[in-house]
Order: C-alpha cells, then structure tokens, then sequence
C-alpha cells in the first residue's frame, strides 16, 4: 500500500475514501510521465479495459469534479459542452484536434497576447488560456 501513498493521501485530502476504485483512477491520472488528456467517458473506457471491471459513471464523475476542485485537474471546456480535464495544471495553452479529437500542449511562453480589450464594468481578467483548433491539411483547394 506504501506505493498507493501519495494517492490516498490525495484522496483524503480531496475529502474522498480511499477505496480501491478511487485508488485506480489516481494510477490512471497521475502515475504519467506525460500530461494526460482526457474525458469522462475515455476514462471509463480506460478503467474498465485495465480492470476488466464496470465502474459507475457517478464515481468517475466524482472523483475527477472533486481533484479539480482542489487543484489537482485543469477543466478545459470545448465545443458547447464537452469538458476534457488536464493532468498539468499549469499556465499553458492547446491545440485542439478536430480530426482525432485530441488536445496537444502548447507552452505559455509560446503565445504572446497583446492589445486586450478594456474589461466590463467591476470585472478583472483572471486568466488566459488559448485554444487553437486544427484539422487535417489534406482538404481540396475550392477553385
């Protein structure tokens, strides 16, 4: 269990038990090398194709609303409503995929955002994060 440590210490800051399926999902997020982008509904596919078991909708929905609430996740909302969440939870921006449905990082030093218009009334800029879509550049030219 020394090895699972850091993920029931996570847990239980998060105000969340530390059950084995929690317990999962923290392996899944967080023993990665590389940034990690991902819905709801890929995750579910992830648990299960690991586990060979069923996981409720509920406690993955849970689980990651409560790690982004604390920090732990970024929420990147795309296209209406369709949330992807962020294992780096650092300044940055994306390229988003239309193609493969994918988001890439694009470091924030990599983007300059100049001439800003005035904020409303009461309000202040809290954050910029850009989203950049790309799809495939092997579409016909219309003539």
């Amino acid at each position: 269990m020394h090895q699972f440590k850091s993920h029931i210490d996570k847990l239980r800051f998060s105000g969340l038990r530390p059950t084995k399926q929690r317990l999962n999902i923290c392996k899944i997020l967080f023993n990665r090398k590389e940034t990690f982008h991902f819905t709801i509904e890929k995750l579910k596919k992830i648990m299960e194709k690991n586990s060979n078991k069923k996981i409720s909708m509920g406690t993955l929905y849970n689980t990651v609303h409560v790690f982004e609430k604390k920090g732990y996740l970024k929420e990147i909302a795309l296209k209406g409503n369709k949330k992807y969440f962020d294992t780096n939870t650092e300044k940055h921006h994306h390229f988003y995929d239309e193609d493969t449905r994918q988001l890439i990082d694009i470091k924030k030093e990599n983007i300059s955002v100049n001439n800003l218009p005035n904020t409303p009334e009461g309000k202040k800029i809290k954050d910029i994060e850009i989203t950049i879509r790309v799809e495939n550049n092997n579409q016909k030219q219309k003539k």
